[in-house]
């Protein structure tokens, strides 16, 4: 049946025998999945063009305007008026806050 199943076959390898994973794949994949039950996940909701500052980085107590927002990375691509050009900057959710 997996053989048959379409694009698992270049995963579990060719031929008669599956190719089994080296420990140290079998350690890297519980890690991350450890890794990510044990991070808090915020709250915090961020919408396009919603007006954020910056409060961490190089960018601190910048404003601009939330582009994009990716929910699984706990990231935002935040434009940003450097030298009078709009620049993307991407961010952690935890070094924006909302502007009131």
């Amino acid at each position: 049946m997996v053989k048959s199943t379409p694009r698992v076959t270049g995963f579990v390898g060719t031929g008669q025998q599956p190719t089994p994973l080296s420990e140290e794949e079998v350690q890297h994949i519980v890690y991350k999945v450890a890794d990510s039950r044990e991070k808090p996940k915020l709250k915090v909701k961020f919408e396009k063009n919603e007006s954020v500052r910056i409060t961490e980085g190089p960018f601190a107590s910048f404003t601009g305007l939330v582009d994009e927002v990716n929910e699984d990375r706990e990231t935002v691509k935040v434009m940003v008026t450097i030298f009078g050009r709009s620049t993307p900057v991407e961010l952690e959710f935890n070094q924006v806050e909302k502007v009131a």
